[in-house]
């Protein structure tokens, strides 16, 4: 970042066409976040008590719980705080970090859709080989994998949109400090920045949407050629919340991103789904649709009901 910018701060002016309607939002973006942290808990606390679920599946399981705990606090308690009646300003190196977070926090989690697509691929297409194959030391090199790339994708977009100066005006027409939001307030030619942007996203969807695909059209192939309706129905259904997971998440960032004509109030309601409804919705699809995660949370309340003091 340059020292000589002039901007010292940014003014995060909200959702696009919701003035006056500061309160209701609070109210409903405020219960969405705190179930979003309970639901997500919930299932963490599944993971970790119950010796069952200690498997590479609910270990993927257990770390996209905690990317949804975080990735909807980088946006939404600045959210919740403008919202509340507070100051609507952030800093200038505030509003880098959060763009920082949010970028690196999404990719990541992109990546692990990716990892648990291909543990969903082995666990069906080689289900002998599958101990062998996602052994712990191989599950970890993947999560490092998936945070190194979320992490140079982070610092490359972070560096080349605050490289640029910011002179004014330092009015933010959006909730949270997003590259598509911050660019057009810069005194320097954005072009550079804008292909930069657009490049990494793109990559990094391809990347993930070939992944994914690849692996699905090998599962696909392998249900089909299981004799038994039931046990089509078993493979089916180890498969069927993953891709609702990703549908849900990473559906929004392309329409966002690859769309030609920016609209400001469609862009607001599909990252809010991205960043706020997603995480939520996640941690419905994974306990409802999970009968071993369900059954380990009923043991675990169990548990916590007997040990209460009388």
């Amino acid at each position: 970042m340059k020292n000589h910018t002039e901007v010292t701060e940014f003014i995060l002016l909200g959702i696009p066409q919701t003035q006056g309607m500061e309160t209701v939002l609070f109210l409903l973006f405020l219960f969405i976040y705190l179930f979003t942290l309970i639901g997500n808990l919930l299932i963490l606390t599944a993971i970790v008590y119950s010796c069952d679920l200690h498997t590479p599946m609910y270990f993927f399981l257990g770390l996209l719980s905690l990317f949804d705990i975080f990735f909807p606090s980088v946006t939404c308690t600045k959210m919740l705080f403008y919202l509340s009646g507070q100051s609507r300003t952030i800093s200038y190196k505030g509003c880098a970090t959060q763009l920082f977070f949010y970028h690196l926090l999404g990719a990541t989690e992109g990546c692990l859709y990716s990892v648990m697509a291909y543990d969903r691929f082995v666990a069906i297409c080689h289900p002998l080989r599958y101990r062998l194959i996602m052994r712990p030391g191989v599950c970890v090199s993947l999560v490092l994998g998936a945070w190194s790339l979320g992490c140079a994708h982070a610092s490359i977009l972070t560096a080349f949109t605050f490289r640029l100066t910011y002179c004014g005006p330092n009015h933010v027409d959006y909730y949270f400090c997003d590259i598509p939001a911050v660019l057009p307030l810069a005194c320097d030619d954005p072009s550079q920045a804008q292909t930069v942007g657009s490049t990494a996203v793109s990559f990094l969807a391809l990347l993930f949407w070939f992944t994914i695909c690849v692996s699905y059209i090998c599962i696909g192939i392998a249900i089909l050629r299981i004799r038994s309706a039931e046990g089509r129905k078993k493979a089916f259904s180890t498969c069927s919340a993953h891709l609702t997971a990703i549908i849900c998440a990473l559906g929004p960032v392309i329409i966002i991103y690859l769309q030609p004509t920016p609209n400001p109030l469609l862009d607001a309601i599909v990252q809010i789904l991205n960043n706020i409804v997603s995480p939520m919705l996640n941690s419905l699809i994974y306990s409802l649709r999970n009968k071993e995660v369900k059954k380990s949370l009923k043991r675990v309340f169990h548990k916590v009901l007997l040990n209460l003091p009388k």
